[in-house]
This record gives C-alpha cells, sequence and structure tokens, in this order.
C-alpha cells in the first residue's frame, strides 16, 4: 500500500446517482479500488480499514480527491462527483488546501463537487470536524451526510451544518422494499424533515 500511490496502483470507478422523477444521471460517486500487481482489484472493505491504521488513509484520500476532480473535469454532461471523507482524513489539517487546489488544478467548477461524510466523523471531534466542514463549504462545494439513520442522528448538525443532503442509510431503504412499515415510516419523515430544510 506504501507504494500503491506512487505506483499508480489505484482507480476510481463510479457509480451513477439516478433523479428518481427523470431518471437522468445527475451525478457520480466516485468508488476507488486497489488494482494490485499480481493479485488484480482488490475492494476497499479489504484495504481501507488498513489504511485508516497506517494513517495512510490521508494519502489515499488525497489521491482520490484529485483524481475524481480531473476525471469529473473531463464529462460532457456536466454531472457532479461524490467523495466519501473518513473521519481520519475529515481531521487532516491539510484537507481544505487539497481540495482547493484539486479545484484549480481540474477547473472542476466547485458546485460540481461533493464530500460525503458520517456522522461518526463529526462526533470524534465536533468543534474541529464543524470547523473544517463550513471552511471546506465556503469553498463552494457541497457536503452530504451518509448513512442517516445509523448514528445518534443529531438534528442539530443539520441545524449547524446545513448539508446540501441527506442519504438514508440503507437498512431503511432496504426494509421499505420489503413493506416495513417502520422503514416506510423513517423514510417518510427523514424526506420531509430535509425537504423542510431545503435538503436533498
Amino acid at each position: 500500500m506504501h507504494k500503491a500511490i506512487e505506483n499508480d496502483e489505484f482507480v476510481l470507478h463510479f457509480q451513477p446517482k439516478v433523479s428518481a422523477s427523470t431518471r437522468a444521471v445527475v451525478g457520480r460517486e466516485a468508488l476507488i479500488r486497489w488494482n494490485r500487481p499480481n493479485i488484480g482489484l482488490v475492494s476497499p472493505d479489504e484495504f481501507i480499514p488498513l489504511a485508516e491504521q497506517s494513517m495512510l488513509i490521508c494519502d489515499i484520500g488525497r489521491w482520490t480527491i484529485y483524481a475524481a476532480c480531473d476525471a469529473a473535469s473531463r464529462w460532457s454532461g456536466g454531472e457532479s462527483v461524490a467523495v466519501n471523507l473518513s473521519a481520519r482524513q475529515l481531521l487532516d489539517p491539510d484537507i481544505v488546501h487539497h481540495v482547493k487546489m484539486a479545484l484549480q488544478q481540474s477547473r472542476l467548477d466547485p458546485a460540481r463537487f461533493e464530500l460525503e461524510i458520517t456522522e461518526t466523523a463529526i462526533i470524534n471531534n465536533t468543534q474541529l470536524a464543524t470547523s473544517i466542514l463550513l471552511d471546506l463549504k465556503a469553498l463552494g462545494i457541497k457536503i452530504s451526510l451518509d448513512d442517516f439513520g445509523t448514528g445518534y442522528s443529531s438534528l442539530g448538525y443539520l441545524r449547524k451544518l446545513k448539508f446540501s443532503t441527506i442519504k438514508v442509510d440503507r437498512t431503511f431503504v432496504q426494509g421499505a422494499a420489503q413493506q416495513s412499515p417502520e422503514s416506510i415510516a423513517i423514510i417518510r419523515a427523514v424526506v420531509a424533515m430535509a425537504d423542510s430544510l431545503g435538503m436533498t
């Protein structure tokens, strides 16, 4: 892993985000894979936890941000690109600088770039995380709250940080697909709340 960035072994796959009303692709989420020599593609589930423990996650995260911005700048449809940010990456003192430089180098409109964070990332150091998130938002990018409903689900974060998007955790979506009344009720409540707060 130490040499993977240097040897350009990481690749990004892009998962489309489709509008439920128009069925148009409105954005893409960057998903990293490690194309490990003599082994092939390695899932992030296998190497990201190790990267977190070894402190390589910030280096990998920076590469992802630059690569995602570069890729999105060449998309003809103007779709946005989203990148997941771990708790350790969020507290990286250089994260704002690197996002700014990636946008400048790629000439990507900041409105087309989105960072996805989990509530756990904020809880670890609420004051610092909030300050960094506000600095990131000042760049003109979007911030999404991922896996909503699995942590403390504090409404205070929604009020203070004004996320652009709330991503309902997949367990509730799967439950709704199975006609679970509880999951459907939770999704309806979150959608109504997001709508009233001007969030997607």
